[in-house]
């Protein structure tokens, strides 16, 4: 992975090793790179809503955290995480039957202070399950 630049990166990754949301759910990052960032959510019985199938709600909560890593990713910020999901939508392609998940998020267009994230959710065959759209503002 190339080097990382100061502020935001540094901060994406401690803030996903210290969230109690993220920890509970089991997510890790795989890859954090200016304006994107790749998020994997282990299976575990405990987030199914009915036998083997993963709850929306997990797979919205995997897409909401890829964003604001991708989002916050390409900042240079040393004021600290502060911000907010201020617009999020999901569309559920295919069940996600027992498997781990894995979120890509990109950084589609950075304004001022909204940045625009695209997400693709995908299941360990690399077949698509879920698509998000996160509306990000950086700052208070």
């Amino acid at each position: 992975m190339p080097d990382d630049p100061p502020g935001g990166t540094d901060r994406i990754r401690a803030w996903m090793t210290a969230s109690p949301f993220v920890g509970l759910l089991g997510m890790r990052l795989v890859r954090l790179e200016p304006d994107a960032a790749e998020v994997l959510l282990p299976f575990r019985d405990e987030l199914a809503t009915l036998g083997d199938v993963v709850h929306g709600g997990a797979i919205g909560a995997l897409i909401d955290s890829a964003a604001t890593s991708a989002a916050w990713s390409g900042t240079e910020s040393s004021d600290g995480l502060r911000g907010a999901t201020v617009g999020f939508t999901v569309t559920f392609v295919a069940a996600a039957r027992g498997r781990d998940l894995t979120a890509k998020a990109r950084v589609i267009h950075r304004g001022r202070t909204l940045c625009f994230c695209d997400v693709e959710v995908l299941d360990a065959g690399e077949r698509l399950v879920a698509k998000g759209l996160v509306t990000y503002k950086l700052g208070p």
